[in-house]
């Protein structure tokens, strides 16, 4: 293309081009989604800017780059495979067309503040850093399979799908070696990041993504070397994380998750170095945390929804440090039902801490749970276990019933002495020690083989054998699975 086939405005950034000067047409603080209107003064070939980048002669001792500002790029920027070298900045432009970038090797790009109908930058590889800050994307920004060895930049941009059945932001297998930063990023449609590996921290904070009933943040397989910030963003619809690796923190704190009817958060699989959710309302849907691994978990009971599913979840610490109470209504929400490993989960994270007495409360919730999903029988067996001993976690009851047993028949039979069955060889009657002989079936004083109530007295002595049986074996039994437990 020959110079003398350029336009005013081309002209200038063809000789700024060389030199790597910028080129700014705006005249003051406009916004570039009115650049559909501006002139021919403003216009500039995509053609043109091809050429520039492709061929166009470089000069000694320059760094050639494309720096524009508040131009309207007409025609279809079509780089497809090419070797780009200078950067290219194309800030606040308004593009008639999708720049084609698939499979282009660049240095840096950065479209900031620009208004497109989409991007393609799908197996593209750029040296340095992607910029879309503050862009509006009327379609798809696609970046499967692209290499930056930079960072991401999306801050404040506004993705907006046209055809719901493909993502809005797409960066399936992507690998970006610095930070994916999106704070305050808003998507109108599927945000996808299957697969993608991340060396820095994925960053949305204050993000607003929205696909009611539908996925809108789905990033299954995700590895990320440092964190993934949700704080204070806003999600109508759900956010998948299957089999998602982060080193760092996941941090839902203050963050509104709605998914009515549905999982609000799919995370089964996902190995978390922490996750947050605190100071914020329960997420309206179901927090699906199956099979996780979480290094340490900060959740505050207040932020925890309705309906959860814990089913083989995996904590070593959890915060803050709040009374079992206001921790075993979480394990009662579980939609799976009766969790037992929930329950051993939280029991070991008290011990953890030496908060015995939670853990024993724990425990004891545990087998009261357990007891609901038993025959009859065995939640009869449950009831008279619980009002007993606490099912061996409160062994001191055990002594209350055995001590006001041991009074009432020590006063019973101090005041009606039982006959004796051989006088000459019978001796002398001790109503405390006959009570013992009766409550305790494995211990002997002599007295019970040797005297025989009559009457009503005989029914208390039955009665007196019998719970001490029931209250041994509940002992024994209690103090055997806490041995066993320890």
């Amino acid at each position: 293309m020959e110079i003398d086939d350029l336009t005013p405005a081309e002209q200038r950034v063809w000789r700024a081009f060389p030199r790597g000067e910028a080129v700014d047409f705006r005249t003051g603080d406009e916004d570039a989604a009115a650049g559909a209107d501006w002139g021919p003064e403003r216009v500039l070939r995509a053609s043109v800017l091809k050429a520039l980048l492709v061929s166009a002669p470089r000069q000694d001792g320059e760094v050639a780059a494309l720096r524009v500002a508040g131009a309207r790029i007409t025609g279809p920027l079509d780089l497809a495979h090419a070797v780009v070298d200078p950067p290219v900045r194309l800030s606040h432009c308004f593009f008639t067309d999708p720049p084609g970038l698939y499979g282009t090797q660049l240095r840096r790009l950065s479209l900031r503040g620009s208004v497109l109908p989409a991007v393609d930058l799908g197996g593209a590889r750029v040296d340095g850093s992607v910029v879309l800050r503050e862009c509006r994307v009327r379609g798809r920004v696609q970046l499967s399979g692209a290499h930056i060895s930079g960072g991401l930049f999306l801050e404040r941009a506004e993705l907006t799908a046209q055809d719901d059945s493909e993502p809005v932001l797409k960066l399936q297998r992507a690998v970006v070696e610095d930070d994916l930063s999106a704070p305050q990023l808003r998507a109108r449609g599927e945000v996808r990041l299957n697969g993608v590996v991340v060396s820095g921290s994925v960053n949305l904070t204050g993000a607003r993504l929205t696909r009611p009933g539908q996925v809108a943040l789905d990033a299954q397989t995700l590895d990320v070397t440092g964190d993934v910030l949700l704080r204070n963003a806003q999600v109508d619809g759900w956010v998948g994380l299957r089999g998602a690796r982060v080193a760092g923190r996941l941090d839902l704190s203050y963050a509104r998750l709605s998914n009515p009817g549905d999982a609000v958060l799919r995370a089964p699989g996902a190995v978390l170095g922490q996750l947050w959710l605190r100071r914020s309302a329960p997420p309206d849907g179901t927090l699906n945390l199956r099979r996780a691994q979480v290094e340490h978990l900060f959740l505050e009971p207040e932020a925890v929804p309705d309906r959860v599913l814990l089913d083989g979840l995996v904590y070593t610490s959890l915060t803050p440090r709040e009374p079992a109470a206001r921790r075993l209504p979480l394990l009662e929400r579980d939609g799976d039902g009766y969790v037992p490993h929930a329950y051993e989960q939280l029991s070991a994270a008290y011990r953890r801490i030496g908060d015995d007495q939670a853990a024993r409360l724990v425990q004891l919730a545990k087998q009261r749970r357990h007891r609901a999903t038993l025959a009859w029988y065995g939640r009869l067996w449950g009831h008279v276990q619980d009002a007993t001993v606490g099912y061996g976690f409160r062994p001191l009851r055990a002594a209350g019933w055995l001590l006001s047993l041991l009074a009432v028949g020590s006063v019973v039979f101090a005041a009606h002495h039982p006959r004796a069955l051989k006088p000459s060889e019978a001796p002398d009657f001790d109503p405390v020690f006959y009570t013992l002989d009766l409550l305790l079936p494995v211990i002997s004083f002599g007295q019970e083989p040797a005297f025989a109530p009559e009457g009503g007295y005989q029914t208390l002595a039955y009665v007196l054998v019998l719970a001490g049986w029931v209250l041994v074996t509940t002992v024994a039994a209690g103090v055997s699975r806490t041995i066993s437990r320890q």
